[in-house]
């Protein structure tokens, strides 16, 4: 049975917290770097229904935006939360599904609660706000009531460590960030919620390097997580008009972060370019053999030659001819270079709901092709190596199983082939009569 917030009134819990606090003689983990030295909170014993969870935690952003958009909330319905019943509700649902996830090598946690009960202190404001271990409490809420309906004794009080009255949001933040700092801690937040609390420090007017030094990393990755962050906004936003569902995210650390410096020396069409490539391999990963990111060159590098593969095998229109575009239907269009080639047309194809399937197979043969050709660049027997490939796959090609409706679109791949073709025999005319010209002249 999920458990109910009861929520205690603030005046109520406040009163409580202090008389409790006064009368404590035991002392929790110290806490350094707090106020230029360490603070050393004293701990009290409280029911375990009257601290409140915090609604600024990085670890739940993701899933708070997510529980937003999809239930059509106020976007502030969390941020004013704090004291509300059901935005208390709904913040307990969201850690509770995280007390109990878990990897290969991490326990969930609501297990290792249930086994050895509560082991470290709760970490609270004056008001009974708690600023570290809100997952550890919406577990113990959870293991309160056994599934026989009996109570386990263990969780019906918790001990917490109260910071002081006069503590700020900022050293809140602080707070929350030194914790996030130490190693054993790190897993805990997913990427998104790790890069939310990278923002929420630089937005204090600190430089990248001061929250490096504070995080206990390079200035170079606090950086890139910022820029990873601004790319996955960018996606959700304008490319599938789903903006906070972070959720949608939670696979692509390794292609949002990998994109920034993927575009960073191209000129603004191109970036444009890339990224609908980049965001449609994410999409589409599932259509992907391995790993995405084995494509990372194809929207890197080898982007230009992917778009003109897929412009020659789309037969889209040329960059000087009249495509008619609605503007207020493209949103990524940035910063438009008009001296720059303009990849629109390729861009819409992937985006439209009616050309896409077929653009993203396109796309993922252009990938293909382009990382293979790039890969054979010092090959003399590449060429050859390709087209006895591409030879064997059409060789193989039963057309007596095709269905009715493919028809057209298999003659349209036979007459982009055939084009294909007549372009690299007269690339190979070319040649030998040059070679030829090059022989008569020496005699």
């Amino acid at each position: 049975m999920t458990y109910k917030i009861n929520l205690t009134p603030r005046a109520e819990r406040e009163a409580m917290i202090a008389k409790r606090r006064e009368s404590s003689d035991e002392f929790g983990e110290t806490i350094y770097d707090f106020r230029s030295d360490k603070f050393t909170p004293k701990v009290i014993s409280l029911p375990i229904d009257v601290p409140v969870y915090r609604m600024e935690n990085c670890r739940t952003f993701s899933a708070q935006q997510t529980e937003i958009a999809r239930e059509g909330l106020a976007k502030d319905f969390f941020e004013k939360g704090q004291e509300l019943t059901t935005a208390q509700q709904a913040q307990h649902e969201i850690l509770a599904r995280l007390a109990k996830q878990g990897t290969d090598s991490v326990t969930p946690i609501i297990s290792v609660l249930e086994k050895d009960g509560q082991r470290e202190t709760i970490l609270i404001t004056s008001t009974g706000v708690v600023v570290n271990g809100n997952r550890r409490l919406a577990a113990m809420r959870e293991l309160m009531t056994r599934k026989d309906g009996s109570v386990d004794d263990r969780f019906t009080n918790i001990k917490c460590a109260v910071l002081p009255p006069d503590v700020t949001r900022d050293e809140i933040d602080d707070i929350e960030a030194d914790l996030q700092a130490r190693p054993q801690t790190k897993l805990d937040y997913d990427w998104i919620g790790d890069a939310r609390l990278i923002r929420r420090q630089v937005g204090k007017n600190r430089s990248t390097k001061e929250v490096a030094d504070r995080l206990r990393r390079s200035k170079t990755d606090i950086e890139n997580v910022l820029q990873a962050l601004d790319e996955a906004d960018l996606y959700l936003s304008e490319w599938v008009k789903k903006p906070g569902e972070y959720d949608l995210l939670q696979d692509g650390q390794q292609i949002f972060g990998d994109l920034p410096k993927a575009i960073a020396k191209k000129d603004a069409n191109l970036q444009n370019a890339s990224r609908a490539i980049a965001w449609s391999l994410y999409e589409n990963r599932d259509r992907i053999s391995g790993r995405v990111y084995r494509f990372n060159a194809a929207f890197g590098k080898l982007a230009p030659q992917v778009l003109e593969i897929m412009e020659d095998q789309l037969e889209l229109p040329a960059d000087d001819d009249e495509v008619q575009i609605d503007d207020d239907d493209f949103a990524i269009d940035i910063d438009n270079d008009g001296d720059s080639k303009d990849y629109t047309p390729i861009i819409e194809v992937l985006r439209d709901e009616d050309t896409r399937d077929e653009a993203i197979t396109t796309l993922i043969e252009a990938c293909e092709t382009a990382i293979e050709l790039d890969k054979g660049q010092k090959n003399e027997e590449a060429a050859l190596k390709a087209l006895a490939q591409v030879n064997s796959k059409i060789t193989g090609i039963d057309i007596s199983s095709a269905g009715t409706p493919t028809l057209p679109a298999i003659l349209k791949q036979i007459g982009s082939i055939r084009k294909g073709l007549d372009k690299i025999e007269a690339a190979i005319q070319a040649r030998q009569d040059g070679v030829a010209a090059d022989d008569d002249g020496e005699e």
